[in-house]
């Protein structure tokens, strides 16, 4: 052994290699992470045009029945005339015979069918009732 301080290693020569090169950088797969604070961004994907309808429709898009109403009697009693005004304010007077006692107030369902103009029963449009119940 000698006295001698130098390393044992041999030091590094200029010409020494430098470290493996790194591999090329490829963009993340999957749903994209949000930096702190950041929020996620938006796709950049164009959403798909619907299609333009050919024209208005050629039936009724609503299915509403006309023949069945829902509202207060406003002209009561055991019959045959009624009145009734609707949730939107219309008024009806109502002729059925034998459909039972409603009072002033009572919130029904009736089922229609177009007056008889042989009956006046006040005002209102006219109608005939076909069935008629209370509500509640």
């Amino acid at each position: 052994m000698s006295d001698d301080p130098t390393p044992v290693n041999p030091p590094a020569s200029a010409g020494a290699a430098s470290p493996p090169p790194s591999p090329p950088a490829t963009a993340p797969s999957g749903p994209p992470v949000p930096s702190a604070g950041r929020p996620t961004p938006l796709s950049a994907t164009e959403p798909p045009a619907l299609p333009r309808p050919p024209g208005p429709p050629k039936k009724p898009t609503d299915s509403r029945v006309t023949d069945v109403l829902a509202g207060r009697i406003t002209r009561g009693g055991s019959g045959p005339c009624y009145g009734l005004v609707t949730d939107d304010g219309r008024e009806y007077a109502l002729h059925g015979s034998g459909m039972g006692v409603f009072g002033t107030g009572t919130t029904v369902l009736v089922t229609i069918a177009p007056g008889d103009p042989a009956h006046d029963c006040g005002p209102g449009t006219r109608a005939s009732i076909v069935k008629i119940s209370r509500v509640g």
